[in-house]
């Protein structure tokens, strides 16, 4: 009997991608050159932030996106950081609140006005430290309004809360630099890829790690969570230094479930999983392609669906949330591509096609609103919730109701595990050392500077004194 392949019927099997024309395009960008494996770039249903190119010093763009076309070269920038940005996220709650990491060890909390930015905004809604080397890494909670994790080159992760400005956990499993961390759907668990070659599962609130895999022969890049199937797909390299990608059950990491080379080029694969359509999207750092497969639970777990080409490569790629895509053309996806030659961004739809002009409920189930399900400190004390859904049937007109409200605190000691994080850390590196030392040469100078003032004060107040008493026996 002969073997026949299987068919198997998709209703994603003639997605395609689709440019936009040039006028929705941002132009005029000087796009970061920095070679971090990020994606340097950030974007909501209001706003795109990337991060730029600047001297002395690191900073990122934020420009509302009804702003398409030329970015004037003196646009307005977000530029507090002493050290290059090297990853920005929104938070998915308050789409005017976005975080951002640095070289200079710092994490930051901003706040962008209505209408986007009219001046150089220098001056952060909370600046967090706690890390003594660069953060290399950051990510919201899916859930929870306040929580920020940080994944900085000291392997440490730090759990910030947010309603208090403060670290309130440390995980300290990792021995070598963290590339990747995802969260399950609800926050429960996190995922992280590291450059000791081991992928681990963690629960978050207590640092335990759950699941661990030595990846000798699937060097692991990048890891993302499949939802709520209990998967892990990850990409890599294989011993043969091919890109490959493996897919994992989250309870057993003893053997990957399927693995899969795609080519053997030498980018990074960048994977992007859709839990409403159980797509996922991979895309190459520095080629033009994006692949798609369907996800199913059964055999052969992965399904290539199509690919879609570009001759312009790409520096990173930013994800357009599910409430600001347009329900009406049938995109179920968007990327806004990274084209650093031409300082370009590039918005690229995935489209499934059809002839009807309705609503396609099929294509679009009830998906993750912007509405928190739990406040920091519910899911520190233990609690876990599914995000709260919402339907793209309307359209996206829910007012945001709520309020980032930032903690008023003095600077302080950070005390984490009994070890404070800003006591006497020393700097690791040349620059370290030289930001340091600026620092406190700045620092000085300004305490001279007051000290200066005072003491001009102190003589004034004398002479006013000694007036007073020469005064007062002559009116007697």
């Amino acid at each position: 009997m002969s073997w026949r392949p299987t068919y198997r019927s998709s209703k994603f099997r003639n997605v395609y991608g689709k440019v936009a024309n040039r006028e929705h395009c941002f132009d005029g960008i000087p796009i970061t050159k920095n070679v971090h494996d990020n994606h340097f770039c950030a974007v909501n249903a209001k706003f795109l932030a990337i991060v730029t190119e600047s001297s002395g010093g690191g900073s990122f763009i934020v420009v509302p996106l009804s702003q398409s076309g030329r970015i004037d070269p003196h646009h307005p920038k977000v530029c507090g950081h002493q050290g290059n940005v090297l990853d920005i996220k929104w938070n998915p709650f308050f789409e005017n609140i976005i975080a951002s990491c640095s070289e200079d060890t710092s994490v930051r909390v901003w706040e962008i006005p209505e209408g986007g930015l009219r001046r150089n905004m220098t001056e952060a809604v909370l600046e967090l430290y706690g890390h003594s080397r660069r953060v290399g890494l950051i990510e919201w909670h899916p859930t929870s309004s306040g929580i920020l994790f940080s994944a900085g080159y000291d392997y440490k992760i730090l759990i910030w809360n947010l309603e208090i400005g403060e670290p309130v956990k440390m995980i300290d499993c990792h021995t070598d630099v963290i590339l990747n961390m995802s969260f399950n759907t609800d926050g429960s668990l996190l995922a992280t890829s590291c450059k000791d070659k081991k992928l681990r599962v963690i629960e978050p609130r207590s640092g335990r790690v759950l699941q661990h895999a030595n990846c000798k022969n699937h060097r692991v890049n990048r890891v993302v969570f499949l939802g709520n199937i209990k998967r892990l797909v990850t990409t890599g390299v294989s011993r043969w230094n091919t890109r490959q990608i493996a897919l994992w059950d989250q309870e057993d990491l003893s053997m990957p479930i399927v693995e899969e080379e795609i080519d053997g080029l030498s980018g990074l694969l960048f994977p992007f999983y859709d839990a409403d359509t159980h797509m996922l999207y991979l895309a190459g750092k520095g080629d033009g392609n994006i692949r798609y497969f369907e996800i199913t639970t059964e055999k052969p777990y992965l399904q290539y669906l199509m690919e879609f080409r570009s001759p312009a490569p790409q520096k990173g790629l930013g994800v357009m949330p599910k409430h600001g895509l347009d329900v009406a053309a049938c995109e179920v996806f968007r990327f806004y591509k990274l084209v650093t030659l031409k300082g370009l961004i590039e918005p690229i739809s995935m489209i499934v096609p059809r002839r009807s002009d309705t609503y396609q409920e099929d294509i679009y189930p009830m998906t993750a609103g912007t509405e928190p399900a739990l406040s920091a400190s519910e899911w520190l004390s233990g609690i876990d919730r599914d995000p709260v859904l919402m339907s793209l049937k309307e359209g996206y007109h829910r007012p945001n109701q709520l309020v980032f409200k930032a903690p008023a605190k003095e600077k302080k000691s950070v005390v984490v595990n009994g070890i404070d994080l800003l006591e006497n850390v020393p700097p690791r590196t040349e620059n370290e050392l030289l930001r340091m030392f600026f620092r406190q040469q700045d620092e000085l100078r300004r305490l001279k500077e007051e000290l200066t003032t005072k003491d001009v004060r102190i003589r004034q107040l004398e002479l006013e004194l000694n007036n007073l008493k020469n005064v007062s026996p002559n009116n007697v």
